[in-house]
């Protein structure tokens, strides 16, 4: 005997199976109310007939006839939704106690038959012995046969998205084939669009789900409010919770029962669960959102769901980190605690590299960064803290600079520059010199970049700040490379080699950030490249990609790989040469550095150039001007155009 729980659709599945294996079969139907569940003796007498024999004047002689019947015959047995006939216990109500005579006869080793009982709760009657069958939900290919199945047109996107909006439920499937074909005339692609953004357009599928909810809460107040509270998480970047973001929720219930509160959840199939990990059934969250967010609990959960984020997450390593990290940030908006979610971003966390990084580097390290821009234009205008204000306008010009938005990276900096002058936050003003000067840079307006890069060493050098004047160092020392006359290469060497003494000091080498680290390596590479010093360049470029594999910085690994595959046109191993830029473009345009792959077209551009096709080499330094075009920068342009007349 098998006691198929899951939640709506299980009675597809169960009743779709026993057609299949059995040649006939018998239900015993369980009525949606208490109320209205028929009494055993007469559905058993029912059956009886149904199987060609006659019942018993009395419960157990007909049971007996039962059970001889299914000892001679194989038949298939469905006892469907069985919910409504148990308590808050999982045990039959007293009305319906002899449901546990029947579940004898249908559990014994002698008849051949097989019984399937669906259900949302599992049964625990301790005499019953049931093998529980948690039922999964149906994968797109299940139901794409299923809709061809009945003629309607299953190769379009929309029923993809269908099927993950619904989270592949059996019984979503049935209805929306269904209403698509009745009132779509089987056009899902039509279906989708008018109804995706209401999952509860079927009245059919919301009334189960609704009847689901308002059971439980007669039966179990506590499961309840926390399968609502559990609606506060999106399960989204992060698709599932650990159970310690359940505990966190049963603020009003005593510690030694918030595992026995979660096991009523399960038991009930009201939530998907596996190895302490948990979410939400797509429609069921969308009920418990809806509840959630109509009483007075919705703050007090995302609070503590903000608050579980930010703490679970000490050292951001990994993009996994970053992304639990940062969903404090959704629930503090969700709050319109504004303030809160930008510190989110700007919370310091110690990771392996290095004493101290922001979130928000965590995510440009990382790769993460597209996610930030619209996040931080929508807070601007409610915040007033001068940090945060300032930080704020620091990430928008970090996320533009890479987005080959620089113009609009140097109007953020300056603002952020504003602000920070304003308030008197020294920090922030050498951050944003620094990268107005790296804008610069990218610009090729090396005169302005430089100003920058010296105002820098000028406020931050020997100070709590003498990270920045290292920055700066390396920068100089590759801005004065790309100068001709011998007295920019001297002060390139010498910028160099503060930088490669930072290293050698390992007090000074704990300032850098992971920016910093990864940054430097990449710089000197190009410097000892520009300098003529193909072995130094060489040994930089490695250790740059060593450390950006060691630290996930994909930006710092992408730009390395580019650097390479010009030391390799140096030395006329072209194949690795292009092999290098390949994989530098693909990592760059991946993560969104646009800024970068702008100079990656250019370098491939002379690459192709060097081997002599001709066609290929203007095409990438078209690909290189039209990029440099859109960001305005037309001393980068010039400086393409020269390359291809030289």
């Amino acid at each position: 005997m098998i006691q198929a729980r899951g939640g709506v659709g299980k009675t597809t599945l169960a009743r779709k199976y026993l057609q299949q294996e059995f040649s006939s079969f018998i239900e015993f139907p369980i009525a949606k109310e208490t109320k209205d569940i028929a009494s055993i003796e007469v559905l058993i007498e029912e059956k009886l007939r149904q199987l060609g024999e006659e019942p018993g004047r009395e419960f157990l002689v007909s049971l007996d006839r039962l059970k001889r019947k299914l000892q001679a015959e194989r038949i298939g047995i469905l006892i469907d939704n069985l919910e409504p006939a148990l308590d808050s216990a999982s045990k039959f109500i007293e009305a319906h106690r002899r449901y546990v005579e029947l579940l004898r006869v249908l559990s014994d080793s002698t008849v051949k038959s097989i019984t399937l009982i669906t259900s949302r709760e599992r049964l625990r009657e301790s005499d019953i012995t049931v093998q529980h069958y948690p039922l999964k939900s149906l994968n797109v290919k299940a139901w794409e046969q299923f809709f061809q199945g009945r003629g309607i047109n299953a190769e379009t996107p929309a029923l993809v998205a269908l099927h993950n909006a619904y989270g592949g439920n059996a019984k979503a499937m049935d209805i929306i084939s269904g209403a698509a074909l009745e009132d779509f005339s089987g056009d899902v692609e039509v279906y989708w669009q008018a109804n995706q953004n209401d999952l509860f357009v079927e009245r059919d599928l919301e009334d189960l789900v609704k009847k689901q909810f308002d059971r439980l809460q007669q039966l179990d107040l506590n499961a309840y409010n926390l399968l609502c509270r559990m609606g506060c998480y999106r399960y989204q970047d992060v698709p599932t919770v650990p159970i310690e973001g359940l505990f966190c929720l049963l603020w009003d219930v005593s510690e030694n029962r918030h595992l026995r509160v979660i096991k009523s959840l399960q038991d009930r199939s009201l939530v998907d669960f596996e190895d302490r990990e948990f979410w939400l059934h797509p429609v069921i969250r969308s009920e418990a959102v809806g509840r959630l967010r109509s009483n007075a609990e919705s703050e007090i959960a995302n609070q503590r769901a903000a608050e579980f984020w930010a703490e679970s997450v000490e050292s951001v390593e990994s993009i996994q980190d970053a992304l639990e990290a940062f969903e404090a940030y959704y629930h503090f908006i969700e709050n319109n605690d504004f303030e809160q979610a930008v510190n989110t971003i700007l919370k310091e966390r110690s990771n392996k590299w290095q004493s101290n990084e922001w979130l928000g580097h965590a995510l440009f390290r990382l790769g993460l960064f597209q996610i930030l821009p619209s996040k931080l234009s929508a807070v601007i205008n409610h915040l007033s803290s001068g940090n945060a204000l300032s930080g704020i306008y620091h990430f928008l010009g970090d996320t533009y600079a890479i987005n080959g938005h620089v113009q609009d990276a140097i109007k953020a900096f300056k603002e952020s520059e504003k602000i920070a002058s304003k308030f008197d936050i020294n920090y922030r003003k050498i951050v944003a010199w620094q990268n107005i000067g790296h804008c610069n840079l990218d610009l090729w307006e090396l005169e302005e970049a430089e100003i920058y890069f010296e105002k820098v060493i000028i406020h931050a050098q020997n100070t709590s700040l003498h990270s920045f004047a290292i920055n700066s160092w390396f920068l100089l020392a590759y801005l004065n490379s790309c100068r001709l006359c011998e007295q920019s290469k001297q002060k390139a060497l010498d910028f160099s080699q503060r930088v490669i003494q930072t290293y050698e000091d390992s007090t000074e080498v704990k300032l850098l950030s992971a920016w910093g680290k990864g940054q430097s390596l990449v710089f000197l590479g190009l410097t000892y490249k520009n300098l003529g010093e193909i072995q130094e360049s060489l040994y930089f470029y490695t250790k740059a990609i060593k450390f950006a594999e060691e630290s996930s910085y994909t930006l710092v690994k992408a730009n390395a790989l580019v650097g390479l595959s010009e030391i390799y046109r140096i030395k006329r191993e072209y194949e690795t040469a292009l092999s290098y830029n390949a994989h530098g473009i693909e990592l760059l345009t991946k993560i969104g550095a646009i800024t970068d792959v702008a100079e990656a077209y250019y370098q491939l551009g002379l690459t192709y150039k060097m081997i002599g096709e001709f066609d290929k080499s203007n095409k990438h330094f078209q690909e290189s001007i039209s990029i440099f075009t859109k960001m305005e920068a037309p001393k980068q342009v010039k400086r393409v155009r020269q390359s291809m007349q030289n």
